[in-house]
């Protein structure tokens, strides 16, 4: 053990004894994780604020709004599909034996217009978008790209922050609306099959038996659902470190931490739905 080691263990001991390594070992990852959690909310403050300043990068946020939506169409359209198809089949026997076969239109439409679609398809985006956002912007990171931007005059977090989180939180509910369609519309086709039920009385029951108390939740908490994905996105790339290693990590941190805030943002929504509904 080198000199050096020895002063460094000799002042472990002295400041962290080693009966209490357990607990350092406990309250090490939860300091890193408040102060992360501070960084984000000063991130979050800033885009509040550039975003209300000139210039207003339209052509950016158009662009990333297509790129956005383009990237995801086809995830979501499978992924809404099989929900709706497997959904209708699982429920569907059961139903049956109660006699209660002509309730799956409307049980299917209000489940997943309600809480299927949105979680589900904010899973999705968070997966493809959230990852993307993370390692793009890592990688300019990486690359001094984003210092270029800034020695050049160009201010990259208006730039390339507040673009991409205005699209996803404007692209996330039009992604989510999609997808609750191409359920129900999954959920016809198994009708169909099994029952020879038509188009017509299949939307008719499902429109019949939806409210507005079913849609606006779930459209309101899909905005949320967006910026956040948006949001953690941006800040894991923006910040990313360790070369290209680093890269990766941002990638698979935006894509954890996204899905964590929507579980959060998703149970806060339902409480507050049942306040005001009930």
């Amino acid at each position: 053990m080198s000199k050096f080691d020895k002063v460094n263990y000799g002042l472990n001991n002295i400041f962290f004894p080693s009966d209490m390594l357990p607990f350092n070992h406990i309250v090490k990852p939860l300091k890193s994780f408040l102060v992360e959690i501070g960084e984000l909310s000063y991130f979050t403050a800033r885009f509040f604020k550039e975003v209300l300043k000139k210039p207003y990068e339209f052509p950016e946020f158009l662009k990333q709004c297509f790129y956005i939506g383009n990237r995801s169409l086809f995830l979501v359209t499978v992924t809404g599909l099989i929900i709706g198809l497997v959904f209708t089949l699982q429920t569907r026997p059961t139903l049956a034996e109660f006699g209660a076969v002509s309730m799956i239109p409307a049980m299917v439409s209000i489940s997943i217009i309600r809480e299927i679609g949105p979680i589900i398809t904010g899973l999705i985006c968070a997966g493809k978008i959230g990852s993307g956002i993370g390692a793009e912007i890592g990688s300019m990171r990486v690359t001094e790209q984003i210092d270029a931007m800034e020695v050049s005059g160009t201010n990259p977090f208006k730039y390339l922050v507040v673009t991409r989180i205005l699209a996803t939180t404007m692209m996330l509910p039009i992604l989510v609306i999609y997808s609750d369609f191409i359920a129900i519309l999954g959920s016809y086709l198994v009708e169909n099959t099994k029952g020879e039920v038509s188009f017509t009385l299949y939307f008719n029951q499902v429109f019949n038996h939806l409210e507005f108390t079913d849609l606006i939740p779930a459209t309101l908490k899909s905005f949320f659902f967006g910026f956040a994905i948006g949001l953690v996105g941006c800040f894991k790339g923006y910040f990313c470190q360790k070369g290209t290693e680093g890269v990766g990590i941002a990638a698979n941190s935006a894509v954890v931490y996204s899905s964590m805030f929507l579980f959060l943002i998703d149970f806060i929504a339902v409480l507050i739905t049942n306040i005001f509904v009930t």
